[in-house]
This record gives structure tokens, C-alpha cells and sequence, in this order.
């Protein structure tokens, strides 16, 4: 268990891990598990724009092909859980290996779709093949990087993979109003299979010796297949720790939704965008500030992590790491989206659409700025199962999104966009309530319910 007690200088046999990995070794691991994550963007972020005009191809509508983004959304929750739950039974490199193929062949069936439910079908396995992308990554930066270097690492990862949303929304828009949504996918389909490739031929297991499920079997088949239930790491979020954070982080994702997946229908209209390409590149200040956030918030982290422990001569409290979320969880994204509702609803012309892409900027950063500590506080909560309590985390986040993005449009058609958003920023700012809660009574949190936190000697 963790505790106040930890020292966090120990020199321990523990650290020797560590070095395993030479630090161009580290770079390239990063590289591999960031360009894999980068895939699991482009899926997503790409389908947005599309929408309209796979609703037309399909003979369909909006809100009916808008299912599938949220189908979608519950196949990364499950697929994340499923992935994770093996990667800690037979590694992270095999299960990149398994995930991959799903990815290929769910997107030529996307690609090949000529109906609303075999498109439902195929982006269901589409997503499922790339859910364990992002939690896989946090868990193999944590299997190669001190305590107080994840921060800035973990910062990092996101930051590049955060770069799809930058460049995903706007090449969906442009590949579907130029080329074709079908050759889109063709195109992942392609990616999915250089990663394999890839990650077969020089990506190394980075598990820490000893500690995997197929180490401890001692009569081992050729190909030996076990039952691991998924929903096992749901189960760590019984810790009123992780389960605080877990809501907390949630209730800040809801309000990009909010801002972006009713774009077309909000800031479209608005002010009269009717080209999927350039409602694409709206997405991209979003994405910007989600790279600005991650790359700032994960050096800021380590450096909090640091003074408090040098402020308690030595002691170390996992929860110093989320006292860097505040600017951006108290401030700027309840403000950015808030802002823009009103904007959006009182302020017209190119005035109010420059305000508003300003608002999806700096929503981007806030956003950024608490998720990157609560991912990296995570890994130090869980460190042995680092990748399942993130694949935890992101399932919830999952989950809570798909019901929630069904409620958007209808919110917005009801009450107006600025009281939708305005809910939102509530909620945002109800969310950073929990974080201080957390922070203050961390201690107490931990005493209570023991899931198997590690001491610094062992994280």
C-alpha cells in the first residue's frame, strides 16, 4: 500500500530495472507505442466529419450513422479492457501483435460497408482492434521509466499522439469531400499492417521479468491460451481513489464532446460552414491544445511531484501529482466551454467564430492539463498494473461518453447550445471539486480500500 511514510530517494534493487533499456532503446519504444496510439486517434477523429456524407451514400441519416460513433466509443471500452486484462498475462508486444489484425480487417469492412448494420458491425471491430493503444502505452512507459520521469514522458506521448487531432479531423473532412470516406479507411487498413509489422520485428516485451501470468505457468503448450476475465480491472475501481479521479476526468473529456461532436449542427450553422473540409479544420485548434496541454502538464507534474516531496524532507504522497490540474481544471475549461456556448448563440460573423476557435483551443489545453496528471497518477497508483487501471479509466470514460453523446444534439435542440454548455462547465467544475477532495484526503482514500498500491521501493 501506499504510504506517507514512502521515501522517495530509496536506492533499491528495484531501480535497476530500469536500466534495461539503454536511452535510445527508450526513444524508440516511445516511437513505436506513439505511432501505434496515433492509429486509435485517426479512427476516431476521422469519422466525424464524415458523417454527413456516409449518411447520404448509406441512404441514411445523421443521427442514424451518428450511431456508430457511439458504438464506437463502447468498443473502445471494451476492447481496452480486454487487451489490457492479457497484456498482463502474456505482455504488451503480443497483444499489439492481436490487436492489429482486428484493426485491418474491421476497416476494409468499413471501407466495404453498403448498409447502416454492416457499417455499425465492422466499426465496432475497427475500434475494438485499436482500444488498447493508448492504456498499453501508459503501461509500457511505466515499465521503462523511473517514478519521477513518467510525467514528462507520459506528457510527451500524448503530446505526438494528441498531434492526430490536430491533422485527423481535417484530413477526414478533406479525404471525404475530395477523395472518398471508403478509401479513407482502405488506409488505416494499410497502417494497421505496417505497425504489425513493426512492432513484430523490433519492438521489445517490456514487461518487468517475472511479473507476467505465462511466467508463473510451469507446464506450457506451444500455444497456450488462457481465460482472462476482462472486467477484472474494472475492479480496481473499487479504490475510492482511482474511482475519484476516474469521475473527475470524465466529467472534463464530456465537455470536449460537447464542443466538437455537434459541431457540424452548432458552430456549422452558426456561421454558415458547409464544407466537411473546413468544418474538419475547426477540430484542429481543439488538438493543438491538447498537444500544448500534455507537453506542459506532464513536466509540471514531475516538477510538483518534486517541491512537495522536498517540502516533506523526503516523503512521498501520490496525490502531490494531481496539485497540477488546477489551472486547467478550475479555470480554463469550464471557462473555454462556457464561453463558447454564449459566443456561439449571442455573437455572429467572423467575430464569433474567431472567439469560438480560440474557446476550442484553449478547452483543448485545459483538458489536457488535468488528464495528463491523472493518467501518470495512475501508473503510480498501479503500478504493477499500470496499463489496467489506465484501460479502467478509459473504459469508464468510454462508457460515460457513449450515453452521453446521445444526449448532445437532443440538449442542444431542447434548451439551446448555451445552456447545454453551460451544464457542462458545471460539471467541469464539479469534476475539479473531486481532485481537491482527493488531494486533501488521498491518505485516508488509500487506508480505506487497498487494491495493491505499491510503496516507493517498488514502483
Amino acid at each position: 500500500m501506499v504510504s506517507e511514510e514512502s521515501p522517495l530517494l530509496a536506492s533499491t534493487a528495484h531501480e535497476a530495472i530500469y536500466d534495461r533499456f539503454v536511452s535510445d532503446q527508450k526513444r524508440w519504444i516511445v516511437f513505436h507505442v506513439s505511432f501505434v496510439s496515433l492509429s486509435s486517434i485517426f479512427v476516431q477523429a476521422t469519422f466525424v466529419p464524415s458523417i454527413p456524407q456516409i449518411a447520404k451514400d448509406l441512404d441514411s441519416t445523421h443521427a442514424a450513422v451518428s450511431l456508430a460513433f457511439s458504438l464506437s466509443i463502447l468498443a473502445s471500452a471494451i476492447g481496452a479492457l480486454v487487451w489490457t486484462a492479457y497484456s498482463s498475462f502474456y505482455g504488451r508486444q503480443s497483444i499489439y501483435l492481436w490487436g492489429m489484425p482486428f484493426l485491418c480487417v474491421g476497416s476494409c469492412g468499413v471501407a466495404l460497408s453498403t448498409s447502416l448494420q454492416s457499417l455499425l458491425f465492422w466499426r465496432f471491430v475497427q475500434t475494438f482492434g485499436c482500444a488498447g493503444a493508448l492504456p498499453l502505452g501508459t503501461g509500457v512507459i511505466g515499465d521503462i521509466y523511473k517514478l519521477e520521469e513518467r510525467g514528462t514522458i507520459i506528457g510527451v506521448f500524448f503530446g505526438v499522439i494528441l498531434l492526430g487531432h490536430v491533422v485527423a479531423p481535417f484530413l477526414g473532412g478533406a479525404a471525404t469531400q475530395y477523395w472518398s470516406w471508403r478509401n479513407l479507411h482502405y488506409c488505416l487498413a494499410a497502417w494497421g499492417l505496417v505497425e504489425m509489422v513493426l512492432v513484430y520485428l523490433s519492438f521489445p516485451e517490456t514487461s518487468h521479468p517475472g511479473t507476467l501470468g505465462i511466467d508463473k505457468v510451469t507446464r506450457r503448450r506451444w500455444i497456450h491460451i488462457t481465460w482472462v476475465n476482462p472486467l477484472s480491472s474494472l475492479w480496481l475501481l473499487r479504490s475510492p481513489n482511482l474511482f475519484a479521479v476516474m469521475l473527475a476526468s470524465a466529467l472534463m473529456i464530456n465537455t470536449a464532446y460537447v464542443l466538437l461532436v455537434p459541431m457540424a449542427y452548432t458552430i456549422g450553422i452558426r456561421y454558415g460552414i458547409t464544407s466537411e473540409a473546413i468544418i474538419g479544420a475547426c477540430f484542429l485548434p481543439n488538438g493543438l491544445g491538447g498537444f500544448t496541454g500534455a507537453l506542459v502538464a506532464g513536466p509540471l507534474s514531475d516538477i510538483v511531484v518534486k517541491r512537495w516531496r522536498e517540502k516533506r524532507r523526503g516523503v512521498w504522497r501520490p496525490e502531490d501529482r494531481l496539485r497540477a490540474t488546477w489551472i486547467g481544471g478550475l479555470i480554463m475549461v469550464p471557462l473555454s466551454i462556457g464561453a463558447s456556448g454564449l459566443i456561439t448563440t449571442y455573437i455572429g460573423g467572423p467575430i464569433g467564430l474567431a472567439l469560438n476557435i480560440l474557446c476550442i483551443y484553449a478547452n483543448g489545453v485545459g483538458v489536457e492539463s488535468v488528464l495528463n496528471p491523472i493518467n501518470s497518477y495512475n501508473v503510480d497508483m498501479m503500478h504493477s498494473r499500470s496499463a489496467e487501471a489506465t484501460a479502467a479509466c478509459m473504459a469508464s470514460w468510454s462508457l460515460i461518453m457513449s450515453a452521453t453523446t446521445t444526449l448532445i444534439i437532443p440538449s442542444i435542440e431542447r434548451i439551446g447550445v448555451a445552456w447545454t454548455d453551460i451544464i457542462a462547465a458545471v460539471l467541469a467544475i464539479i469534476g475539479q471539486g473531486i481532485i481537491f477532495l482527493t488531494i486533501r484526503y488521498g491518505d485516508r482514500m488509500r487506508a480505506s480500500t487497498d487494491v495493491g498500491f505499491p510503496t516507493m521501493e517498488n514502483n
